[in-house]
């Protein structure tokens, strides 16, 4: 009996002894995987830096953002800076402007002007008519008639007593002519009842 576990035991040796050096390389396969664990915590933080570098170039693309602003501002301001010139008039030019005559006014060959003051801009008249329209500001005068002119246009409205007429200096051609306000009207009625005198048959004048 003795004789058969002698021989049992020699006969496992050889694999107890296989057993105990497979176990053994299991500390370092963990000792690797504990190793492995940072590098995968610096890998992440390699990948937070693109983030930071995006963040810096968005705010380099808003600074052209920022200065086209700037000069959209400033554009709108020297825009509204010629507007306030222009809607400037002298107190002589806002004397003339309160002699003009508005509304519709019938002309010679069946035309028509039509007249109104500017609510937004005192002093300035909007000018209209069949195939054109214009903006007018009073102009000042030697001969005391009222003078409305469109400067981009080219056009000129010219006031008298009597009547009134429409220019184009541009286009060279008077575009309405014999235009009578109702005013005008009056004025022109007395005139062809009490003609006015003329130099030539003034005895004085001999």
């Amino acid at each position: 009996m003795k004789t058969l576990i002698a021989s049992a035991l020699i006969l496992l040796a050889p694999a107890l002894t296989t057993a105990q050096t497979a176990t053994k390389p299991a500390a370092p396969a963990e000792a690797k995987k504990s190793s492995a664990k940072p590098a995968a915590k610096s890998t992440s933080a390699k990948a937070t830096k693109p983030k930071a570098e995006k963040k810096s170039d968005t705010v380099a693309k808003a600074s052209p953002t920022s200065s086209r602003t700037r000069l959209h501002s400033g554009a709108v301001q020297v825009a509204s800076g010629l507007a306030a010139a222009e809607a400037a008039l002298t107190p002589e030019e806002l004397q003339i402007a309160e002699r003009v005559y508005t509304g519709r006014m019938a002309c010679e060959l069946g035309a028509f002007v039509s007249i109104e003051a500017d609510t937004q801009s005192p002093g300035r008249f909007h000018v209209e008519g069949k195939g054109f329209k214009y903006h007018m500001a009073p102009v000042a005068t030697t001969t005391g008639a009222v003078r409305l002119e469109d400067q981009r246009a080219g056009a000129v409205w010219v006031q008298i007593a009597n009547k009134s007429m429409l220019m184009n200096q541009k286009l060279g051609q008077r575009m309405a002519d014999e235009c009578m306000s109702p005013q005008q009207v009056v004025v022109a009625e007395a005139i062809k009842k009490n003609p006015p005198q003329s130099l030539l048959d003034n005895p004085a004048a001999k």
